[in-house]
């Protein structure tokens, strides 16, 4: 058995990621993968990133309504507009459109 390195081993999650074709089989995926509670950090990042996106709260508000800490929230907040990933924008993106249709 070979050692993979850590890029090797991210990019193999996200092939494995890609093949999930439902919300019900991601959410026994991501059962297995992960704690309770890294799933619950998950969907808290995710929330206040919806948050952040709609630009009508401050962090401090954010902070009191979800409880995830304020280092966090501010994270998140770099990564949505200056970090070059733009992963969040992406999916954000993503999801609009589908709820336009």
């Amino acid at each position: 058995m070979e050692i993979k390195d850590i890029s090797t081993l991210t990019d193999e999650l996200y092939q494995a990621l890609l093949l999930i074709e439902t919300n019900e089989e991601m959410a026994r995926f991501m059962k297995d993968l992960c704690t309770p509670q890294e799933l619950k950090a998950l969907a808290e990042r995710w929330n206040v990133c919806k948050l952040l996106e709609e630009n009508k709260l401050s962090y401090r508000e954010i902070h009191a309504l979800t409880g995830v800490s304020l280092a966090t929230i501010t994270r998140i907040a770099r990564f949505l507009k200056t970090e070059p990933y733009q992963g969040y924008k992406t999916v954000l993106t993503k999801m609009k459109k589908m709820e336009k249709t």
